[in-house]
């Protein structure tokens, strides 16, 4: 069994909740009101900023050129993400700024950078895991029961049900598998503890934006 499937199931159960998550349910029938929604893209705006400069650390630091690459290509997609978010889907939701970085979205995101550039390279790429694979689950299952007819939601829907983010991460969880199998028993733990604490993170984001968690005033 490759670390990757022990990995996930370990967070079974947190997967689980992100589904049952009132921001998915109504994603996929198109009955999430339009401001939750704004919110998240703002917010996830900001995220894919700061997820691509992670990313971009780890292709400095994996010790296989080929990996290298692959992760310096995923810091690229995410920034190319980040684009159309901005140019495409805030104008069609009407989103006129990103404005200020929420908890959530800061939690998840210095986490990412701080694992990334200062523990093991193998901490960061475990940590980045979730946010490909999580990400592709979610959008498969989101695809497969959502309300199809008016969703205004549909795009963003199709954008991450499509085979190339899945081919995307597949390439991830091999990077990972590749790292981890060349690693000790303890690391591979340590490696289980940071996929574990991205996953939490990626529901705590989803919940955040459904309840507009903001800094106190």
């Amino acid at each position: 069994m490759n670390w990757s499937d022990k990995a996930w199931a370990g967070i079974e159960s947190i997967y689980g909740s992100i589904l049952q998550l009132a921001f998915i349910q109504e994603l996929a029938d198109g009955s999430l009101p339009r401001e939750k929604f704004q919110f998240y893209m703002a917010q996830d705006s900001i995220y894919l900023e700061h997820f691509s400069r992670a990313l971009a650390l780890l292709g400095a630091r994996v010790p296989d050129m080929q990996d290298a690459l692959t992760y310096l290509r995923f810091a690229e997609n995410a920034i190319l993400v980040e684009r159309v978010l901005h140019d495409s889907f805030f104008r069609d939701f009407e989103v006129r700024e990103r404005g200020a970085m929420q908890p959530a979205c800061h939690h998840y995101i210095h986490f990412l950078k701080a694992t990334a550039a200062l523990e093991p390279v193998e901490l960061g790429v475990a940590a980045t895991l979730p946010c490909f694979w999580i990400y592709q689950k979610v959008g498969d299952y989101i695809f497969a029961q959502h309300k199809t007819e008016n969703n205004p939601y549909q795009r963003w829907i199709d954008t991450y049900s499509g085979d190339e983010f899945s081919i995307a991460v597949q390439t991830a969880i091999a990077c990972t598998d590749k790292l981890a199998a060349g690693s000790s028993l303890g690391m591979q733990a340590s490696m289980n503890e940071a996929f574990y604490a991205a996953a939490c993170l990626e529901l705590e984001f989803w919940q955040a934006a459904y309840e507009f968690r903001k800094w106190p005033a």
